[in-house]
Parts: C-alpha cells; sequence; structure tokens
C-alpha cells in the first residue's frame, strides 16, 4: 500500500431513527472494506502472501484468489453520503441530514455516517385522473390492494411498486400492451405540516392514424384468437421458415387449440392443453401466460418452452399465441458409485437407474432403481465383525395430474398437481440379523398460492420382516424397549407435508424454508377391528398375521439463511419433532423414530451415537439403541469461499433425542421438562466443501463440547477431561448439510 494511503478499516452508519432499514442503507455504501471472516480479512491476507517482485504463475494466483486492499477514497466517501442523503429523500425524509467523518491513525481510515431523519413528509390525500375513463372501475376496484394510504410516507418505492401493481392489474384484464410507463403522479407539497396530495394519473394510448400521426387513445382490450403448441419445436428449423406446410407438419384441433406436430403427436394432446391457461376467446391475462410457461415447462417429455403472442391484422385487438416447445431425450441410463463411512464403517455402494420421460405419452416419468452396498462392520463387543450386505429395487412413476374419480382441470391448470407411485424392496443382511422392508405408496403434491408448496400421501404401506436374528442379538434385545422395533410389523400411514420457501432461484439474498410434516397410521385398521373384530385380549390386533403400527407424528423444520457478501452467509436450523404409539403398538416403529449425530445433525457424534437424553450406553455395541421419540436440535453455520471450487464453514450444532413412552427401560432417556436443557448435547467443528456444478462434496470434522450424560467432573469436555483425537468425527457426505 502507498505510504501516503490509508487502508479502508471500517464504516458505520448511525442514525437516530430505528425506523430506517439499516440494511438497505449499507446498499447505498460506494467504498466497503475487503471482505472479513469474522475479524479476519482472509482474502486480503491471501493477495499480502503474494510477491510483487516475482511476477510467476503462483503469485498471480494468489492475487487472483485473494482481494486487494480497498484503500480509502474521499470521491467514493462523499459518493456515500450523496447517495444515503438521496434515499432518505426517497423514503419521505426530503429534512434528512447526512454528515460522515473520517478517523485516520496507524495508516487505517474508519469512516462514520450520520443520518439525523427530521421530520418525513406523509400523503394527506389521494385522488386519481384516468385520460381513459373505461380504466376507472378496474383500477379503483382493486384500490384495497394498495399500500398508498392516507397518513403512509410519501415513499418513492412504494410509488414504484404502485405503478407495477396496476400494471399487473390490468394485464391480467385483456390490456396487453399496458406497462407502468404510462402511470405518472402529480405531488402538491405546499400545504405546509409536511404533508402532500398525491394525484395518480394513466394516460391514454398512443397510437398511429392513418395519415402517420401519433393521437392518444383508449387502452385497446385484446382478446386471444388462435392458441397453437407446436409440440416439436425445432428452433433451426422454424427459423429457416414458419410455414407448417413447408415443414411437413399436421394439425389436429383440441379443445379448442391447434396441437401441430409430424407424423405422430409425441405425447397426449389432452395433456398439453390441459396445462395450458390461455384459451381462446378469453381476455390476454398474463398470470394465465406465466401459469401456462410453468405448468409445460414441469412436464418431463419437455425440454424448453416458449411463448410468443402476435398482434391479429383486422384491427380488432386480437392476439394469435405460439407455444413452442422442444421435446426432452425420452430414455436414459445412469450409474453412480460413492463411498460411506457410517460409524467408522467403510462401505461402497453402486446405483443404476432407467428413466423414461414419457412413458404411456403423457409425459409420465418413470424411474426403475437397483441398488447395491457393502459395508465393512468393525468387530465390538456383543456382536461380531463381517459385512453388511445391501440390495434394493424401487421403482416411481410420477403422473402429471390428479388420479381422481371426478374432473379437475381447473385445479390442475392453476396448481400444477402430480401424482405419485412408487413401489421399493429393500434386503438388508448384517452377521447379528437380516431385515427386509417392502414399501408401496399412492400421493399427491402441488404448488400452493404464492411461496407454498404442499404433499399429500392418503395411503403408504410398509411392511417391515426380521427373517434371522442371531442368537446373541436375541439375547440382547429380550427385555429392552427396542424389542418391539425388530418384530415383524406393517405400517399403514397417511402423511401431509406443508412446504414454505422464497427463496429466489440464482440470486443469493437472504430467504427462509419452513417444513412442516404430520403423519397418522394404524388408526383406520384399529377402528375397523374395533367395530368387526373380538377383542384381542393380550395380543395386538395383525393383519395377515403381522401387527399393524399405530401412532401419530409431527415435526417441523426451520432454515434462515443470511448472506452477509455473496459468497459469505450464516445459516441458522432448528428442529423439533415428536411421535408417539399407542394402542395397538408399544414402540414407535424403528424407521419412524428419530435419531441424533452424524453428517446432517450433530456433527460431534457419529449417526445413531447420540442420546436419547442422558442414557449412555456402555455396551460398546453397535446393536442400533440410541433411537428415541421427541427430537429437538437447533444448528449454526458459517459458510465462506476460500478459493476455486473450495468452500468453508464453522459450525455449531445443539440437541439430542428423548424417549416419550413411560416403559423405555433405558435410563436418562425419558423426556422430562425439568433437565431436558441438562441434556444437550454441544457440538463445533469446521468443514470443507468442494462446490462443483452438479454436486457437492462434503468434509466436515466435529468436536464434541459437552457431553448430555453424566460423568466425572464437568460435562463441558474443555473444562474437564479434555478433548483428543478419539473424541473427533468425520463426516463425508454430499450436499451441504441443510
Amino acid at each position: 500500500m502507498p505510504e501516503d494511503k490509508y487502508l479502508l478499516d471500517s464504516y458505520k452508519i448511525e442514525t437516530a431513527d430505528g425506523k430506517v432499514d439499516r440494511k438497505a442503507l449499507d446498499e447505498y455504501i460506494k467504498q466497503k472494506p475487503n471482505k472479513r471472516i469474522f475479524f479476519w480479512r482472509f482474502y486480503l491476507s491471501l493477495y499480502n502472501l503474494s510477491s510483487r517482485k516475482k511476477d510467476n504463475g503462483f503469485n498471480r494466483w494468489l492475487r487472483r484468489i485473494g482481494e486487494a486492499p480497498v484503500i480509502y477514497d474521499e470521491v467514493l466517501k462523499d459518493r456515500s453520503a450523496e447517495q444515503l442523503s438521496l434515499y432518505m429523500r426517497n423514503k419521505g425524509y426530503y429534512h434528512a441530514r447526512v454528515s460522515d467523518t473520517t478517523l485516520l491513525g496507524d495508516r487505517r481510515a474508519k469512516v462514520v455516517y450520520k443520518i439525523v431523519p427530521n421530520e418525513p413528509y406523509r400523503i394527506r390525500d389521494i385522488a386519481y385522473f384516468f385520460h381513459d375513463a373505461s380504466l376507472s372501475g378496474l383500477v379503483l376496484s382493486d384500490s384495497a390492494s394498495s399500500e398508498l394510504k392516507q397518513g403512509a410516507l410519501f415513499d418513492v418505492d412504494m410509488l414504484q411498486r404502485e405503478r407495477e401493481r396496476i400494471e399487473t392489474l390490468l394485464r391480467n384484464n385483456g390490456y396487453y400492451n399496458f406497462s407502468r410507463d404510462f402511470i405518472y403522479y402529480e405531488v402538491d407539497s405546499s400545504l405546509g405540516g409536511y404533508l402532500v396530495d398525491l394525484t395518480l394519473g394513466i394516460r391514454n394510448y398512443p397510437m398511429q392514424n392513418d395519415f402517420g400521426k401519433i393521437v392518444h387513445v383508449k387502452h385497446p382490450v385484446y382478446r386471444i384468437r388462435d392458441v397453437s403448441l407446436f409440440t416439436e419445436y425445432d428452433a433451426v428449423l422454424f427459423g429457416q421458415t414458419s410455414d407448417t406446410a413447408r415443414l411437413d407438419l399436421d394439425t389436429l384441433m383440441y379443445d379448442s387449440i391447434h396441437v401441430i406436430y409430424s407424423e405422430k403427436p409425441n405425447i397426449r394432446p389432452g395433456v398439453v392443453t390441459q396445462k395450458n391457461n390461455i384459451i381462446p376467446g378469453e381476455l390476454f391475462n398474463a398470470a394465465n401466460v406465466q401459469r401456462t410457461y410453468r405448468n409445460l415447462s414441469s412436464l418431463s417429455a419437455f425440454n424448453m418452452v416458449e411463448i410468443r403472442f402476435n398482434e391479429t391484422d383486422d384491427g380488432d385487438h386480437r392476439l394469435d399465441c405460439q407455444v413452442m416447445i422442444a421435446p426432452a431425450t425420452r430414455q436414459s441410463l445412469t450409474f453412480r458409485v460413492e463411498g460411506t463411512n457410517s460409524g467408522g464403517n467403510i462401505g461402497a455402494a453402486g446405483n443404476l437407474t432407467y428413466g423414461h420421460r414419457n412413458l404411456f405419452g403423457g409425459s409420465e416419468q418413470f424411474d426403475l432403481s437397483f441398488k447395491g452396498a457393502i459395508e465393512t462392520l468393525r468387530e465390538s463387543q456383543g456382536n461380531r465383525s463381517g459385512n453388511m450386505l445391501e440390495f434394493g429395487v424401487e421403482g416411481r412413476l410420477r403422473i402429471p395430474k390428479f388420479l381422481l374419480p371426478f374432473r379437475t382441470e381447473q385445479f390442475i391448470r392453476r396448481f400444477n398437481p402430480q401424482t405419485n407411485l412408487r413401489l421399493s424392496y429393500n434386503y438388508q443382511r448384517r452377521p447379528d440379523y437380516t431385515r427386509t422392508l417392502a414399501n408401496a405408496s399412492f400421493g399427491y403434491n402441488w404448488q400452493g398460492s404464492g411461496n407454498l408448496s404442499h404433499l399429500v400421501y392418503p395411503l403408504e404401506t410398509s411392511l417391515i420382516l426380521t427373517p434371522y436374528k442371531s442368537e446373541t442379538f436375541q439375547d440382547w434385545l429380550e427385555g429392552k424397549y427396542i424389542y418391539y422395533s425388530y418384530e415383524p410389523h406393517l405400517i399403514v400411514d397417511s402423511r401431509y407435508t406443508m412446504v414454505f420457501s422464497n427463496q429466489k432461484l440464482l440470486k443469493n439474498q437472504d430467504f427462509q424454508d419452513v417444513r412442516i410434516n404430520l403423519e397418522a397410521a394404524g388408526n383406520l385398521l384399529y377402528g375397523g377391528y374395533r367395530m368387526l373384530a373380538p377383542e384381542p385380549g393380550d395380543e395386538k390386533y395383525s393383519l395377515f398375521g403381522v401387527d399393524f403400527a399405530q401412532y401419530v407424528k409431527a415435526d417441523v423444520d426451520f432454515r434462515t439463511y443470511d448472506f452477509f457478501y455473496e459468497d459469505i452467509s450464516l445459516v441458522l436450523r432448528g428442529f423439533l419433532g415428536a411421535g408417539f404409539a399407542y394402542l395397538n403398538s408399544a414402540a414407535m416403529p424403528f424407521e419412524k423414530q428419530y435419531f441424533s449425530g452424524g453428517a446432517n445433525s450433530i456433527r460431534a457424534w457419529q449417526v445413531k451415537n447420540l442420546g436419547p437424553g442422558s442414557f449412555n450406553d456402555t455396551t460398546a455395541t453397535s446393536f442400533p439403541n440410541q433411537t428415541g421419540d421427541l427430537k429437538l436440535e437447533a444448528n449454526m453455520e458459517y459458510r465462506f469461499k476460500l478459493f476455486w471450487k473450495l468452500e468453508a464453514a464453522l459450525f455449531l450444532d445443539v440437541g439430542n433425542i428423548w424417549s416419550l413412552s413411560p416403559e423405555d427401560d433405558r435410563e436418562g432417556a425419558q423426556f422430562r421438562f425439568n433437565r431436558f436443557y441438562r441434556e444437550l448435547a454441544v457440538g463445533t467443528g469446521v468443514g470443507t466443501r468442494f462446490v462443483f456444478n452438479f454436486f457437492i462434496f462434503r468434509l466436515d470434522l466435529g468436536i464434541p463440547l459437552r457431553n448430555p450424560y453424566p460423568i466425572e467432573g464437568s460435562n463441558w469436555l474443555p473444562g474437564s477431561a479434555g478433548i483428543s483425537g478419539r473424541d473427533l468425527t468425520f463426516n463425508i457426505a454430499i450436499g451441504y448439510p441443510f
């Protein structure tokens, strides 16, 4: 850094009005200091590692991945103050005073911007002036949706949002050529008392008359004349000519839509027209255009969708719509190999998947997967060493509509639903037991209004059998609460999931995700048996000789993503879930219980090696005995980019699982309000991630800070027994943990 220059060390914005959005103000600062990871200018340090004396590849690489020092610039400081003042004016604070102070010392500069908002201008009265009186009824009827209210701040951004709202309203009601540029404002600020009267006006539509002169007329209302769906669009061929006869294309009229194809339709016309919201004879509606694009883009049989409009030449204000659809490759075959590390047991897995994007000609997505895995199990007390073998097959069919006995065309057009069918079989062989799981499910998912989506599975059936248990394993299970989880059982459940996400694709902006799951099993079966079958006595009701599970389960997963910079973010996650078995079940099925630890949970403990509660399994077996009915977890992860494809993270995980059954014999496993907070495990650690275009390879090193079970001395390891190498947990995974 030059001798007479100063490094911009920091800046601060001080304002006396807490109502001003500080994060919005931050965007108007034209010069910001070097990015920090916590208190360390990491990228500046990388840059400073390079040598100016040697212009070799290594030094150029360091300068490229690093960040040059930000030299304090007084011109940019003044521009920042001007921008802050402009922002305050746009928010209604026309008499705001913005001052700045620069503190220089030790070759560093610290800038303080001070904002005194003073009294803002507010809207006293709102009037409308329509050059085209026919617009007044539509605009005024929706005024309840307007942000313009008496007493509101005279906010320029709010005025712009009102222009956008009216544009959207009119374009959804036939005004194809309308834009926000026709809307203007007139402001009377001579009232005094920091009040303004506001007039919103809408100009007429300019057009050229027969004499070539521009005249202003009423805004034309457009209707749809013809809709043509080109289901085999080829940009190269259509670039040469759009004459369907010359392209040797055929046309089929279906539901008043021209379906254009060559030789034979590659998809049933009814499937395409059912997803279309642009209907001949109806008014132009921009929202319906977006729905049509969304619906058709979601069909697996299509690779690209483009929608065009052309005004007709008859002067009747009508539109011809062309929907250009490029088909996708029908079939695919993929093979994936991956390494696994489950609690220190190393293994490998392979997956072969055959996919068909248009199985029955209705854009049905079919996937058939074959999975095989092997894992070497270490010998420990109570269980034998050997290999765990797993084989599985799964078939999935996704149908782009509701399979229901009544008509759902309007629902399909609006919410783009999907029916999901799934069949699977999984076989697991371990040295101590063999387990099989057969599953069949039937459900629906659809996009709700706004940022909501829904998933409903009215029926899901799982049959779990344990055909072999070694004598050692059987003896270990006897008398334990978990014994019931390894008995043959049938699960017939229904579940519902609601997902909220306000994430904007391709943008690193703050957003939140919330997922709520509700599930119940066995209630209808139990009710039917109670009415029709005799009391089973001490036994349980069974179906085909297998006891069926009965329980309720609910959980919520909340995540928030805050971006400090484009490549530095803080992610917070909270999870709360509980399941309760009753009547026909003595315990929750093993597959439905919660576990803690592992790559996506408390990373300082191995998967299924934490809890429940203060229970400490000292038998040193690898038999799964650490599951629970209730889970409480909180995670915090600070993510930042290092260089190239490499990212790093610092994390803190807190949580545990507990049992809700009074019959659970594991000491300290049951949930109690007066002690659960003392049974929370705490772990921290660091991680690295290789972020590629199609996947993320993750390696996390977990470090335990607090044990949930009683130990001699303090439960906080750094202050008691200390942390040794054997306490560290390595987690290898694909994708972010959350």
